[in-house]
């Protein structure tokens, strides 16, 4: 049997939409057609904004699907600001013990659960092969054994969805250890709500931060552009890994960790210090956490979004 294919995640999305409303349906037919033929380009529909995402490998990739749109299909697409696909994770152990309680008239929703949430090592990670962990270590029944599934929804919830900036979160186990239910007012609703919030709250002290993709980028250049292509890397906060000479010193490959979010237009800026010579090629190396004054200003962002669409609301 042949090997199943490699197929990295997506670490670039997009949010596109067609010019005119009468190009949706070849909107939907192309994004259709160029999904089946490419596996490392991904759509998907924001739940919240019901703006259509496009998610792939890089700049370079998102655009040149926007421009066969307009060639194979004429759809003038209008494209957003392109975001990288941040993830949230924890380093520390904290202990939950929530309740979930309303009451409004006829029956109301009751739910307690108690715990902990802890950080996952990436071997786990591996092993597991899911980014978080739900364990049940219920003794009797406090929380009626049905009621377990609706638990992990909510846990499932809140790794959707993390407390910090709103990304998915990954390499955390979430252990469930005992709770409270109401024989009338607990449901499966108010079990995914109560463990959901619990997780989401129990993440805020549990020395939470924020990941960001790390590329290993790839650039090849003739040496006399070295200072000034190594000087442009570092301003992108990037890591220099290895630089190595050809044999007649007249061309240099440099391979260097840089954040993603950094490299925006940096093939513009590549052509224009080194005349044109230059070339680069990135591929996904890592999640790792963002500086402490980028997380500060992701989170504001996010706070400043919530409240404007709960304002919207």
């Amino acid at each position: 049997a042949m090997s199943s294919m490699f197929v990295p995640n997506p670490v670039m999305s997009l949010a596109v939409k067609p010019a005119e409303t009468k190009m949706q349906n070849n909107f939907a037919k192309a994004l259709t057609k160029f999904t089946k033929e490419d596996p490392t380009l991904r759509v998907k529909v924001d739940s919240e904004t019901k703006e259509t995402v496009l998610s792939g490998m890089g700049e370079l990739h998102l655009e040149v699907y926007i421009e066969r749109m307009k060639r194979e299909y004429n759809v003038e697409c209008i494209s957003g600001q392109p975001n990288v696909n941040y993830k949230e994770t924890i380093a520390a152990r904290a202990e939950f013990d929530w309740l979930h309680k309303k009451q409004s008239g006829g029956s109301g929703q009751y739910a307690k659960v108690t715990g902990y949430i802890e950080p996952m090592t990436e071997e786990e990670i591996k092993e597991l092969g899911k980014p978080n962990e739900f364990k049940n270590k219920c003794i009797g029944t406090n929380i009626p054994p049905e009621y377990y599934p609706s638990c992990e929804k909510g846990m499932n919830d809140a790794m959707h969805e993390g407390s910090l900036v709103g990304c998915e979160v990954e390499g955390i186990r979430v252990v469930l250890q005992d709770g409270a239910s109401h024989a009338v007012d607990s449901s499966d609703m108010a079990f995914r709500i109560c463990m959901a919030n619990a997780i989401r709250e129990t993440m805020k002290s549990a020395q939470p931060s924020v990941l960001e993709p790390v590329m290993t980028v790839e650039v090849e250049i003739p040496s006399e552009f070295q200072g000034a292509v190594t000087a442009s890397l570092s301003k992108r906060m990037g890591m220099i890994q290895s630089s190595d000479m050809n044999d007649d010193g007249s061309g240099l490959k440099l391979e260097a960790h840089v954040p993603l979010a950094n490299m925006f237009g940096y093939s513009t800026e590549l052509r224009s210090l080194t005349q044109g010579k230059g070339e680069f090629t990135m591929e996904y190396f890592n999640h790792t956490p963002v500086p402490r004054n980028v997380q500060d200003e992701l989170m504001e962002k996010y706070k400043m979004e919530r409240l404007e669409k709960e304002a919207a609301a």
